[in-house]
């Protein structure tokens, strides 16, 4: 019987815990810091465990660490090099779904000679994306051809029936991280050149993006996908004139976080003066005026009155009041006399509750996640446009496509290594056919499909 500590009881463990539990020798332990959530994912299993784990005591984390064969770390990404370190030190292997960052990528010798694998990246985005694009990469080369250009689409959005807001959006996974993400940079190559995208700039750089969604095509509004550069060398398609990795969204949501963004609701400076306020006084604040403890309003000074925060917010950010950015806005209730929902914290933090409880999936509705890749191939003599799509929906009153997409491929990928049929060592991400082929098909026999075009260009 192996055994599997998965870390983390958020909103995409489901699918990955019932996946492996359907794994006759596996035995897996849920550890949160809530074990309630753990408790719920796991039910009442035989071959499942919930247990309460503060991954802050480092040797509580080790312990459990040691006690299994594989960690699967569904933890915000900062937690990740140190359940890592702890997997390493004790000869286990690791699973993630996030990004290599520095500290990972530093683990590589270390886990080689411990003889351990670091299996990161194996979500969705990142994740599938690798993986579809690998797909095709390796058959253009194996037709004796060369990808010259690569552009890759992905996103989390409500199903058309679902998407009832005016942000076009409602979260499957971590409020906070995908606020976050609209103040990243970003760094990709078009024609040749590089093109640096500042992260207060971010939603300005926006394109449309068609997509068949059930038979009928829909425009969606594309933005630059952190740094896209690094991923011509992980893909082997170094030379090539356009390598761009974006992030998908239901049109309105650029324009309108751009100004959340100028307005500083994405702030991520601590404070301990949220107690006693509103949301008109916080936005108020950030628009520009003095703090009133629970008025609602603010003093201008020089002026003499007291104007609130819907007229300051016009004036700061240059809006209409009939604007799309303005009316989400007050949709969100950012301008309404209701108490903030925490006294300590960040502005992100008042922002991110306010959108969990106002932008949450109704226990019927459907999530999606679209992806695209878009390829130009080179042959001796002619060209081709390769087109790479997976439209994925969730399950009303099941798992939402998010919690499927990002959970299962680690799923996959944890038993695999367990089975003995992943040999690497080291800090990996699926890019290679030992792992990204038999995923892909396991992925298909659960349902989540992929298809592909090829046509020939004049």
């Amino acid at each position: 019987m192996k055994k599997i500590l998965v870390l983390g009881a958020g909103m995409v463990a489901g699918a990955h815990v019932q996946y492996l539990l359907e794994q006759p020798d596996f035995h897996v332990t849920v550890a949160s810091r809530t074990v309630r959530k753990a408790q719920e994912i796991v039910g009442d299993h035989p071959r499942g465990e919930a247990r309460a784990l503060d991954i802050t005591d480092d040797s509580a984390l080790g312990e459990a660490v040691a006690e299994h064969d594989l960690a699967v770390s569904l933890l915000p990404f900062v937690y990740h090099p140190i359940v890592a370190r702890h997997c390493v030190e004790r000869g286990r292997h690791m699973v993630t779904t996030s990004y290599v960052k520095d500290e990972m990528a530093a683990l590589d010798g270390a886990a080689r000679t411990a003889g351990v694998i670091l299996l990161n990246e194996i979500g969705v985005d990142p994740g599938i994306d690798h993986m579809t694009a690998m797909r095709v990469i390796n058959e253009v080369k194996r037709r004796g051809g060369r990808v010259a250009s690569f552009t890759s689409w992905c996103g989390g959005l409500p199903a058309p029936e679902a998407n009832d807001n005016p942000f076009g959006y409602k979260f499957s996974w971590s409020p906070r991280g995908v606020l976050l993400a609209g103040k990243n940079s970003a760094l990709y190559l078009h024609d040749g050149g590089e093109v640096f995208i500042p992260g207060d700039e971010l939603f300005r750089h926006r394109w449309d993006v068609p997509v068949d969604i059930e038979g009928t095509t829909a425009t969606l509004e594309g933005y630059p996908n952190r740094n896209s550069l690094p991923y011509a060398t992980t893909y082997g398609i170094e030379g090539v004139s356009d390598m761009f990795r974006g992030t998908l969204r239901n049109r309105g949501w650029c324009q309108i976080m751009s100004k959340v963004l100028e307005l500083g609701y994405l702030g991520e400076e601590e404070r301990d003066d949220l107690a006693g306020r509103t949301f008109a006084d916080l936005t108020a604040e950030l628009a520009g005026g003095a703090a009133t403890a629970g008025g609602g309003g603010v003093e201008v000074p020089g002026v003499g009155s007291v104007l609130d925060a819907r007229a300051r917010v016009r004036e700061k950010l240059d809006l209409a009041a009939d604007s799309l950015e303005f009316s989400a806005m007050d949709w969100l209730g950012l301008f309404d006399e209701d108490p903030l929902p925490i006294s300590r914290g960040a502005a992100v933090d008042v922002l991110t509750a306010r959108m969990l409880e106002r932008m949450s999936y109704g226990p019927r509705e459907r999530d999606m996640l679209v992806l695209k890749h878009e390829f130009i191939a080179e042959y001796p003599g002619f060209k081709e446009r390769v087109t790479s799509t997976m439209i994925d929906f969730g399950v009303p009153g099941g798992f939402s496509s998010m919690n499927r997409t990002v959970g299962l491929p680690a799923a996959i990928g944890a038993r695999m290594i367990l089975e003995g049929k992943i040999h690497a060592t080291g800090v990996q991400v699926p890019v290679v056919p030992e792992i990204y082929e038999p995923v892909l098909v396991e992925l298909e026999n659960l349902g989540i499909h992929f298809s592909e075009t090829w046509e020939g260009l004049d």
